[in-house]
């Protein structure tokens, strides 16, 4: 009889305690296991980041300085690089020659004439004392005599013009440079003033850089400046000048940067750059430490419980795998170094030891549970 009895009361002892197990509350679990790091103070080289369109330093027009004439020769091309004086084109001479032999003759035939006009006024001066000539007479031969000069002077003129005309007939380039155009064709009759050839004086060009009104105090001439062509190469610059205003619809201004020659630099193209500002001190953290939520930059603190609380961040410079906290976090917080994509607001995470700040963050983002305990 006794035997049932402690049967019963053993059975009863075991139910009460599987009972009271279960009234327990269940821990949660933690969503991830994680590594944290914290934000490092450290150099950053200061960069201003632009764009702009690359354009000639200063273009030449070349131009026909004689008209009604015919092309008789194109000798450069576009993208010649030409010498200062250097014979480009050349017009027909041979109306040109004509009307020089023309004004040559017309001097000569002028300087006779004075010749005979200045010996008439000489014998009607030696006869002045003599009472044959009148006063009015031997004046009349002197005032001949100067007219006679001034004609002179002006077939002089006219074939001085006649010879400019002949030289204007080669057409030179003004300065060294290279042809960026040519509208120059042989055969055509072109006028006074028609553009034949455009030309980038001294093959310089120059970056156009667009940069806000606020960050124009940051510039100055003589800055280093850092281009990027479209093909990706790095190419080393310095601000020559500063644009005296400012667009009134854009609200930038153009600072112009003299650019080295370089075989993947063009006029016309437009291309990415930044001017170098120097070094300053910057809190930064890892690139994988930041995650984007809502369309902005954001990181997740963990605190002392474990959980994980998402704060908005203010990101700046990026150097390396390593980018510029600029606002929105304090210098001792402790940081998700990776995994942050996987968690929400609140998530419990294990942390395992802090990562070393100076280096990439080890893999530590473990599958998330099948169960998340919000």
């Amino acid at each position: 009889m006794q035997r049932p009895l402690l049967f019963l009361a053993a059975l009863a002892a075991g139910c009460w305690l599987v009972a009271g197990r279960a009234a327990e509350p269940a821990q949660p679990r933690p969503a991830l296991t994680v590594n944290a790091t914290t934000p490092v103070r450290a150099p950053i080289a200061g960069r201003l980041p632009a764009n702009g369109n690359v354009a000639a330093w200063q273009e030449a027009s070349v131009g026909a300085e004689v008209g009604g004439l015919r092309l008789a020769q194109v000798l450069v091309n576009v993208g010649d690089t030409v010498r200062a004086g250097q014979v480009l084109a050349r017009f027909a001479t041979d109306t040109v020659q004509a009307d020089v032999a023309q004004a040559r003759a017309a001097l000569e035939q002028a300087r006779a004439g004075a010749a005979e006009a200045q010996a008439n006024a000489a014998r009607a001066q030696a006869l002045a004392d003599s009472g044959a000539m009148s006063a009015q007479q031997i004046q009349q031969y002197a005032t001949g005599a100067q007219t006679a000069q001034a004609g002179v002077a002006a077939a002089q003129a006219a074939l001085a013009a006649q010879q400019l005309r002949l030289k204007h007939t080669e057409v030179r380039a003004p300065d060294a440079g290279v042809i960026s155009a040519r509208q120059a064709t042989v055969g055509a009759v072109v006028g006074v003033g028609a553009e034949l050839f455009r030309m980038v004086r001294q093959s310089r060009l120059e970056w156009r850089a667009e940069v806000a009104a606020a960050d124009l105090a940051r510039i100055a001439p003589g800055t280093a400046a850092q281009v990027t062509t479209p093909g990706g190469a790095q190419v080393a610059a310095r601000v020559r000048m500063l644009a005296p205003t400012v667009d009134v619809a854009t609200r930038n201004a153009l600072v112009y940067v003299d650019l080295p020659a370089h075989r993947e630099l063009r006029a016309g193209m437009y291309v990415t750059g930044a001017f170098l500002l120097g070094e300053r001190e910057a809190l930064t953290l890892p690139l994988s430490a930041v995650v984007v939520r809502d369309g902005f930059p954001s990181v997740f603190t963990v605190g002392a419980d474990g959980h994980v609380r998402l704060a908005r961040v203010r990101t700046g410079q990026r150097q390396g795998e390593r980018v510029e906290i600029a606002e929105g976090l304090d210098a001792n917080a402790r940081v998700v170094a990776r995994g942050g994509t996987f968690l929400n607001d609140g998530d419990l995470v294990h942390v395992v030891p802090d990562a070393e700040p100076d280096q990439a963050p080890a893999p530590a983002v473990q599958a998330p549970a099948a169960t998340k305990t919000k």
